[in-house]
Parts: C-alpha cells; sequence; structure tokens
C-alpha cells in the first residue's frame, strides 16, 4: 500500500465493526430498530436491572452506544467516542456479571470484548482514514484520551454504584427476618 499502511486499514474495520455493532445496539434503544424495544421497552428493562429511572437509562446508554458507535466508526473525536462506548458496556456488564463471565451463560463475556476494543481504539487512535486525521485530530488530542477515561469512569462508577445500592437494598429488604423481635 503507498498512502496507507496495514495499520491504518486495520484500525479502520475495526472502527467499523465495533463502532457498527455498537451504533446498532443503541438504536435498538432508542428507536426500536433493529428488533429493539425503543425507550419505553428499554426503560422498563433498565428498571428491572436496578438502572432508575429507566427511560433516562435506557436514553443515556443508547445515545453511549449509538452516539459512541457512530463516532468510532467515523474516526471522528475518537477518545471521547471509545470512552462513552467503554462506560457503556460496563454498565452492561455489570448486569451479566452474576451469571459468570462467558456468553451462552448469559455472562459479561460480549460487554467486555465492546468495551476493551471501544478502550483500545481509544488509547491507539483512529489511523489515518479517519475524520479525525482529515480534520488535523483537532478532537483527537492526546490529553482527551485521559481527560475522557477520567470522566467516564467517574460517571459509569456512580451509576454502576446507585445500582449496585439499590439492589443491595431491595434484597434487604425482600429477605425474612431470622427472629422475632
Amino acid at each position: 500500500m503507498t498512502c496507507f499502511d496495514r495499520r491504518d486499514l486495520g484500525l479502520l474495520l475495526l472502527r467499523l465493526g465495533t463502532g457498527g455493532v455498537l451504533a446498532a445496539h443503541g438504536a435498538q434503544k432508542l428507536l426500536g430498530w433493529f428488533g429493539g424495544h425503543g425507550i419505553e421497552g428499554t426503560g422498563q428493562f433498565m428498571e428491572s436491572v436496578g438502572y432508575s429511572p429507566g427511560k433516562a437509562s435506557a436514553t443515556a446508554a443508547g445515545l453511549a452506544e449509538a452516539g459512541g458507535g457512530t463516532l468510532l466508526a467515523l474516526g471522528l473525536a475518537t477518545p471521547a467516542a471509545g470512552a462513552a462506548a467503554a462506560g457503556a458496556m460496563v454498565g452492561a456488564a455489570a448486569v451479566h456479571a452474576p451469571s459468570g463471565f462467558f456468553a451462552q451463560a448469559g455472562g459479561y463475556e460480549y460487554a467486555a470484548s465492546l468495551a476493551l476494543t471501544a478502550t483500545g481504539l481509544a488509547v491507539t487512535g483512529p489511523g489515518r482514514l479517519s475524520l479525525d486525521h482529515a480534520l488535523g485530530h483537532a478532537v483527537n488530542r492526546n490529553w482527551m484520551v485521559p481527560a475522557a477515561f477520567a470522566v467516564t469512569a467517574a460517571a459509569t462508577a456512580l451509576v454502576v454504584g446507585a445500582r449496585n445500592r439499590r439492589l443491595r437494598k431491595a434484597a434487604e429488604g425482600e429477605q425474612e427476618p431470622l427472629f422475632d423481635a
């Protein structure tokens, strides 16, 4: 290859594949496309797994997946896109964690794979076959990677932490007392 090398082509393929999958998952949540349940149905599901309020959680997850996925595919604002997508996938992994690692048992394997790929793309950068490159990396500076992941990590920790507290309180409230007072 003359203008672009194998690395650029590989990054393009990773971005298109991962970004496309994430964007499709987001469209399921936001628009009900591809067999999804839209905001209403996804919001009800989010409530059932401890993310409250459900519609706001569905909207946030859908925007992080659809927006982050689309931006990753385009190679635009790659640090923010990768961080947003990774944060959404960490939230999904938290739901699947009680089922173990492997997806065939309902585990978090798939969400973790998407999160790690999005993170890798954010850290590595989009390559030369990207809008970031075409725009002179105006929204893909080195300092943006730790900044994007710091903000995403803080937000994800707050959201998943609140969910875990909510689930713990619900489990404690449902338990029968050991002794009558």
